[in-house]
């Protein structure tokens, strides 16, 4: 019976001792939290998508709660995300332009021409190592292996007729396909753009002719028809200034290739 109680007793001592120990390094190694790191943590979507820069929501909620980002930092949320979270950091939200990603290529593979049968693993970016970066003639036509694709955390990607083409609405601007689209033929474009020149080529236009059926040809003609200046055209493709373009269309009416839409 002694033996019991002495067992006992050195086992009761014995977790009394750990608790007490183990309540000192809680003390000592406590680690603080911010309460508005994690408030900005839960207005944020939670998609990690990286589009704000960051390596996810839980990094751009420390940036936030540190003042090192603004707001308006998470393009997935928008203006509805960085009001609550302006809210919550007791600051003002800047309302930012709703964007969405766009392909600046119209070459099918009805319109554009290709000099040989690709075969080899279907990745946009493996593909370059072969000549021409791809089967097209256009050395800066989509290559149609879906690399944007397959990034895209939201499913805004599909390819058809041997092109990426994105749905906007469901686009978030995350910016991934940006980034993995080897021939830099994908931009963030304000989303309620209605006219974007749907070309990507810096060739002469003869030779865009040769390659394509929907290609830029650098005529000029949206330019110089534009009543608003706001497209120019530079080594041989025309840009949209999308701040000074009003949507009028006469761009869209005067291009002779219809390569803007």
């Amino acid at each position: 019976m002694l033996g019991i109680l002495t067992a006992t007793l050195v086992v009761g001592l014995t977790g009394a001792i750990i608790a007490v120990l183990l309540g000192a390094a809680d003390a000592k190694f406590k680690v603080e939290v911010d309460e508005k790191e994690l408030a900005v943590r839960q207005a944020l979507p939670g998609n990690n998508c990286g589009g704000c820069g960051y390596a996810g929501c839980d990094s751009l909620a420390a940036a936030i709660a540190k003042g090192e980002a603004p707001v308006s930092a998470c393009p997935v949320g928008g203006d509805a995300v960085a009001s609550a979270v302006a809210e919550i950091m007791g600051s003002e939200a800047q309302v930012g332009t709703k964007r969405a990603a766009v392909v600046l290529c119209s070459g099918s593979c009805e319109k554009a021409v290709s000099q040989y049968e690709y075969v080899g693993p279907k990745s946009c970016v493996l593909a370059q190592n072969n000549p021409n970066g791809g089967a097209k003639v256009c050395a800066n036509g989509c290559t149609g292996f879906g690399d944007c694709k397959n990034v895209c955390p939201f499913g805004a990607i599909e390819i058809i007729d041997g092109i990426a083409v994105i749905d906007k609405e469901a686009c978030k601007a995350c910016g991934k396909c940006v980034a993995a689209c080897p021939k830099h033929l994908i931009e963030l474009i304000p989303y309620d753009a209605q006219h974007v020149v749907l070309c990507h080529s810096h060739e002469k236009g003869v030779d865009v002719k040769k390659a394509c059926q929907a290609g830029c040809i650098g005529c000029g003609l949206c330019a110089k028809n534009c009543p608003e200046g706001a497209i120019e055209v530079s080594d041989f493709l025309a840009h949209v200034n999308y701040e000074a373009c009003t949507n009028c269309g006469t761009c869209k009416e005067k291009c002779p290739v219809k390569v803007i839409t």
